[in-house]
């Protein structure tokens, strides 16, 4: 067997344990499993607080409507943007930041991470952080994967950029056609209990068009039962996590830059 032959065959036999070794954090997808032995990846925090996060934003035709009704209610929340809506409207990013809201990314595409290598998956990552940070001053340190789904090319890229990825322990499918105002209340609040994350939509850009009336029919509905058991509703960055210590250490930019792996 020549030398070339030798290392074709080597590497051929290593594809299943490397693509293994690719998939393997998916398994923390199944929410039951992970709110139990990952809660730091579920976004566990104080026992009397409730984060509240919005995915899939900025949308100039519907985040101005959170924006308001959390005014209202004196809550403020962690947006989890896409690069892409951001670059599209930098205006509305600071709108967010302005009014106290946390500002995490959620990847400049809407796209699984499981079909990326890890190439393009630290650029995506990097280009959407790179451009918040552009537009609101502040580096982004948190990180929510589309479809919740990580892999490990994911989980190097984030620890390479400074990023805490964060998932959630109760959401309230409403990206769906089928969703009501009724239906989002109703999911969220059944698994909902003290240190929990709320994954809503604040944006129909991956969602049934329309999709977001039904959160934000829904949204004041959970904030009084959030009330009702006892629960603050905040920010990640007000749930006890990350430490404090993770947010003292916000440059505007890191060394890295999206042109470099």
């Amino acid at each position: 067997m020549t030398a070339a032959r030798a290392l074709r065959t080597a590497a051929l036999a290593a594809l299943p344990v490397l693509a293994a070794a690719h998939v393997t954090p998916v398994v923390s997808t199944f929410g039951p499993l992970r709110n139990r032995a990952l809660p730091r990846l579920s976004g566990r925090g104080r026992p009397d607080h409730v984060a509240l996060t919005f995915d899939d934003g900025p949308d100039p035709g519907s985040t101005p409507h959170f924006l308001r009704l959390l005014a209202r209610r004196e809550v403020r929340a962690t947006f989890f943007l896409l690069g892409a809506q951001a670059h599209r409207s930098p205006g509305l990013v600071r709108e967010i930041a302005a009014a106290g809201h946390e500002v995490g990314i959620h990847g400049w595409l809407h796209r699984p991470l499981l079909l990326r290598g890890p190439r393009a998956t630290y650029d995506d990552f990097a280009r959407a952080r790179d451009t918040v940070a552009a537009i609101t001053g502040r580096q982004p340190t948190l990180f929510r994967p589309p479809y919740g789904v990580m892999s490990t090319a994911a989980h190097l890229a984030a620890r390479r950029l400074g990023l805490t990825p964060v998932l959630w322990t109760c959401w309230g499918e409403d990206w769906t056609a089928r969703a009501t105002a009724d239906s989002v209340h109703r999911t969220v609040t059944r698994d909902l209990d003290g240190g929990g994350t709320i994954l809503l939509h604040d944006s129909d850009c991956t969602s049934a068009p329309g999709a977001w009336h039904s959160t934000l029919g829904a949204l004041p509905r959970i904030l009084d039962t959030c009330a009702e058991r006892g629960f603050e509703v905040g920010r990640m960055r007000d749930h006890g996590w990350p430490s404090r210590a993770a947010h003292r250490r916000e440059p505007l930019l890191d060394r890295h830059s999206s042109t470099v792996l």
